[in-house]
């Protein structure tokens, strides 16, 4: 006798009211009733009405539900996989008992529907795959060819996307014997029509001939597996945009604590974990949570996207928070509210995963025979207090933490200190105890041991990520726990506060450790010349500490330090320092980004904020730790170069004073740096030197300079003359433009770049003094990666010389281009202008916010000649969706701008040209 769907899907009876989902006995009677009217062949297209009709029907209850009910993931899962149950069991009856009806049918003609897969689980997303598994006890027979054939058919005709196999119970085996995958789909086989008596012999043989002896290696194959896809994924459970299904800590993970629960103990249920003691009754709770949670998110993904999309993007994670019910909050959008919650359950699901793998290491090691040499390497020691035994550090009793909570924070300092891995009983523990640590919070001990686990020179960041897992850290430093699995809405920022925060310590600590030479030489140079380092350390921890609170994080940020340091233990002196430093930590890449280096009072600028060469070494160490721990591809050649040019000439500033000392050693120094790099043709600077003013001297690195000497040399008499050349050092293309200097020579320039698929992330402009412009451009490409094949160089070539010529008509050519970052729709980026005549003795310095996209700093430098202004130099810099242009202007007799009016006017322009919504039709 077939058993009831509530009999066979673990947990269906949570689905309430399964006859408004489908009717399988209605919907069997007017199947029946179709083929009584019109026979079997001509009701063929009435019954997939029929079907299609009910499916339809009932992924829209589901969907009712999911929109009424929208944080019931498991529900709407398991109604999903009821839905094509009935579905599967109505089209076999009618295959079986009218299509192709065998009145006596042989042994060999038996045939069993297996579920295999996520639906084998009982559990599908509106849009996922439908896996099936036909199984007859010997090779197929015509007639169970034929009934498989047809039941395809009729899913096809459904607009269900099958996956399916056809095998004999031989096959079967073999098959599971031989590959993986198979054997994960058939672990999670489940009935669902059919021969009952041959599924359970299918299950029986699978256990006992395919599953039987492998455990070990299923568990090591499954483990090997997981690590191969977070990799794909990113290897962070913090991405932004994380794939619910795949990501590391999402659904995937869950799933593979199952799997190898029921390889090991054939358990038939998650909550079954309990009872072989992988997990204990809370840590099953949190599981069930994180499941329920991300199957909801799935849900919404597939209902909103009406396909199989598991990635929760940008432009899809507000219209999830809307439907599962988050709402604004100050300082915090409901977004940011929602993807927060997320990120607390993929790190609930990755402490789980660290627990229960544990907790599988320490059965496997119990199993183990202990013989003469296993008994000595697994000597038990004590350490402090505390179990040290296989490499883990334990607690004695399960009251460790309660009689004295300071060990919750110093448990986690010994096993940094030990190098050693914390005992998943002790994180259990940790866990379960974590609210006692409320306690000690002032108590010196404990600040103590957490300024040496901060301040390490082993490991802090993977023990740090231990201690954030457990909860204690969050509740020791309770303004940290509040940016706990904080992420911010924007394309700039890849990791959740918490994550880019210890990412940055443990970045630190690797220079420290000489063991990032090769990407920040410079911060490997100055690191071991700080006096001040537990004020460093301490500055990565606090720099962040203030956001998605109401007002300037870093304002904000500084009194935290001002109020939390001392309670650390740090001094006055060291307080002010780390509170300076979090006030002012994105200082440095605002000036090295935004500004022109080469202007004398950009340097004196900064300087006088500055004040001391200690004070730039930790604000760059700071600078450059919280750039690269942003996410990967953020940090680049082009950004390393700008942060080592400012500070060098913030150092010499600070050692030789405030005035403009060695302005004229610097140009000679440089000049002959160049001679020496021309070797044979070192002529070219004596030659060319009067051309130019301190200004290009100072600018453009020795390389550069000696390039620009050569194809002036070659360009002699030329109206133009474009050099395009991979620039390795600065992980972007160099292109240079010699041109006679004319009104809007800029803005065509850029023009042309832009239709050859650049993006310009610099621009240096200068007119010589025989009237030649001498602009030298980086370039990348959308995705941030050089132009370096020869016909994409020729390409920008031709682009700037048809561009120049008036060739094409820019603008029409331009606004024709997609955009080549369709993600940035989802956030809103108002256009903004700031003028600063402060920042320049020369120059005003205008600043130009707006969303990024293709060609805005050609549309900003036409809008900035059409107000009838001269750029001098531009900065570029990116973060995500936003795009800051920045530009030292004059007007055309070379003074600043300063009329209010004049500002007025020529903001208006900006702001036309960073608008998406203007729309211009001619050059």
């Amino acid at each position: 006798m077939a058993k009831r769907a509530e009999d066979v899907i673990p947990g269906l009876t949570r689905i309430p009211n399964q006859r408004a989902i489908v009717d399988r006995r209605a919907l069997g009677d007017a199947v029946w009733d179709a083929v009584d009217e019109l026979g079997v062949e001509r009701a063929r297209p009435k019954v997939v009405e029929l079907l299609r009709a009910a499916l339809a029907q009932g992924r829209e209850e589901i969907a009712r539900r999911l929109a009424e009910r929208g944080t019931k993931g498991n529900e709407c899962a398991e109604a999903q996989a009821f839905l094509i149950d009935q579905l599967v069991r109505v089209i076999h009856d009618h295959v079986v008992g009218v299509v192709y009806r065998a009145s006596n049918r042989s042994s060999g003609e038996r045939l069993t529907i297996m579920a295999v897969g996520g639906y084998g689980r009982g559990e599908m997303a509106p849009h996922s795959d439908v896996d099936i598994a036909f199984l007859t006890p010997i090779k197929q027979t015509a007639w169970c060819e034929q009934v498989i054939e047809a039941m395809l058919y009729f899913l096809w005709d459904l607009g269900l996307k099958v996956g399916h196999s056809s095998r004999s119970l031989d096959d079967m085996v073999r098959m599971a014997k031989s590959d993986l995958t198979i054997r994960t789909a058939l672990l999670e086989g489940r009935y669902v029509w059919g021969d009952q008596q041959l599924f359970d012999e299918a299950q029986a043989r699978f256990f006992a001939e395919a599953v039987a002896g492998t455990e070990r290696q299923f568990v090591a194959e499954k483990l090997a597996e997981r690590n191969e896809r977070h990799k794909r994924q990113g290897d962070s459970r913090y991405v932004v945009e994380p794939n619910v299904k795949e990501g590391k800590g999402g659904l995937r993970d869950l799933h593979t604590l199952y799997w190898i629960g029921k390889y090991l103990h054939k358990v038939r249920d998650p909550s079954e974990l309990v009872r072989v003691g992988l997990l204990t009754p809370a840590e099953y709770r949190a599981f069930n949570r994180a499941e329920d949670f991300f199957w909801a998110v799935r849900c919404h993904l597939h209902t909103i996207t009406r396909r199989a999309e598991d990635r929760l993007t940008f432009d899809l994670q507000r219209e999830v928070a809307a439907r599962m019910g988050y709402n604004d909050r100050p300082g915090k959008s409901a977004v940011e509210r929602f993807m927060q919650y997320f990120f607390l359950q993929a790190k609930r699901v990755g402490h789980l995963t660290g627990l229960f793998l544990a907790q599988l290491d320490e059965q496997s090691v119990k199993r183990q025979p202990r013989g003469l040499l296993a008994g000595f390497r697994a000597r038990r020691r004590m350490v402090k207090g505390y179990v040290v035994y296989g490499g883990k550090l334990n607690v004695p009793s399960e009251t460790w933490f309660a009689e004295d909570p300071v060990r919750l924070v110093e448990i986690f300092t010994l096993a940094d200190e030990q190098r050693l891995e914390i005992h998943p009983e002790a994180m259990r523990l940790a866990v379960r105890d974590a609210r006692l640590v409320d306690s000690v919070r002032d108590d010196p001990r404990a600040n103590a041991l957490f300024l040496d686990l901060l301040t390490s020179r082993n490991d802090p960041e993977t023990v740090l990520r231990w201690f954030n897992e457990t909860g204690v850290f969050g509740r020791f430093i309770p303004d940290f726990g509040r940016v706990n699995a904080q992420m911010q809405f924007d394309m700039y920022h890849h990791y959740t506060v918490d994550e880019h925060t210890i990412r940055a310590v443990g970045l630190m600590a690797q220079i420290e450790k000489g063991e990032q030479k090769t990407d920040h030489p410079l911060a490997t140079a100055i690191i071991h010349k700080v006096v001040n380092r537990r004020a460093l350390y301490a500055s990565i921890l606090l720099h962040d500490i203030a956001k998605g609170r109401r007002g300037d994080h870093s304002v904000l940020g500084g009194e935290v330090a001002t109020k939390l340091c001392p309670r650390l233990g740090l001094s006055a002196e060291e307080t002010a320092l780390v509170a300076w430093l979090v006030r002012q930590h994105l200082l440095m890449s605002a000036v090295a980004f935004k500004r022109d280096l080469a202007d004398f009072k950009t340097i004196s600028d900064f300087v006088a904020q500055v004040q001391t060469v200690e004070r730039l070494r930790l604000l760059a160490m700071l600078t450059i730790v919280d750039i690269r721990a942003v996410g990967p591809g953020v940090w680049n050649g082009w950004k390393r170069q700008l942060i080592h040019e400012l500070y060098e000439a913030a150092e010499e500033r600070l050692r030789l004073g405030h005035v403009q000392h060695g302005r004229t050693e610097r140009v000679k120094a440089k000049q002959a740096r160049v001679a020496e790099r021309l070797g044979a043709q070192a002529g070219l600077v004596e030659q060319h030197a009067k051309l130019f003013n301190d200004a290009y001297w100072i600018a453009e690195p020795d390389d550069i300079i000696a390039m620009n000497l050569i194809q002036l040399s070659q360009a002699q008499g030329q109206a133009l003359d474009v050099h395009t050349e991979y620039y390795a050092a600065r992980g972007a293309t160099l292109v240079t433009v010699i041109a006679a200097d004319h009104p809007g020579l800029f803005y065509r320039i850029a023009g042309g770049i832009h239709l050859a698929g650049g993006n310009i992330i610099d621009a240096r402009i200068h007119t010589a003094r025989s009237g030649m412009a001498v602009d030298n451009f980086l370039v990348q490409d959308p995705l941030g990666r050089p132009f370096s094949e020869d016909s994409q160089l020729a390409r920008i070539k031709t682009m700037i010389a048809d561009a120049l010529a008036n060739r094409v008509k820019l603008v029409p050519q331009l606004a024709a281009r997609p955009l080549s970052r369709p993600r940035a729709d989802a956030f809103e980026v108002r256009p903004g202008v700031e003028f600063d005549n402060q920042a320049s003795n020369r120059f005003t310095v205008v600043e130009v916010n707006a969303r990024d996209r293709p060609a805005l700093l050609n549309r900003l430098a036409r809008a900035l000649f059409e107000a009838k202004l001269m750029v001098h130099s531009a900065h570029i810099a990116t973060y995500g969706e936003r795009a800051v242009d920045t530009f030292y202007v004059t007007d055309l007799l070379g003074e600043k701008i300063d009329a209010p009016h004049r500002l007025k006017a020529v903001e208006k322009k900006l702001l036309e040209a960073a608008d998406e919504e203007t729309i211009e039709v001619a050059a």
